[in-house]
């Protein structure tokens, strides 16, 4: 089985920085699209970050300027890092990402458990 596991969260003040990681573990023949995804108390999962397995990333407009995602192919992992970070990015993160657990397997859909991000003074 895959699964993904997150680091990274924590407790920070308005205009700090933290590094959120992803590892995926398990039976896997290929990573395709790796993404971060977050979700405030009373608010719907939204998309903060993508980036598919040719290096092209996609940022929702809050963050742009502010948040890289990255990928080290041959660690199957993915990190977000976040700078200058406001109260409102608080939530809780989660990875997710496409993956084929071998060659003639059906391409499915994973995610992480999530980790807390809090910024507040």
């Amino acid at each position: 089985q895959v699964q993904l596991v997150e680091s990274g969260g924590g407790l920070v003040q308005p205009g700090g920085s933290l590094r959120l990681s992803c590892a995926a573990s398990g039976s896997i023949a290929r990573i395709y699209g790796m993404n971060w995804y977050r979700q405030a108390p009373g608010t719907q999962r939204d998309m903060v970050a993508a980036i598919d397995s040719g290096g092209s990333t996609n940022y929702q407009d809050s963050v742009k300027g502010r948040f890289t995602i990255s990928r080290d192919n041959a660690k199957n992992t993915v990190y977000l890092q976040m700078n200058s970070l406001k109260p409102e990015d608080t939530a809780v993160y989660y990875c997710n990402a496409d993956i084929r657990t071998s060659p003639l397997a059906n391409l499915m859909n994973y995610w992480g458990q999530g980790t807390q991000v809090t910024v507040s003074t």
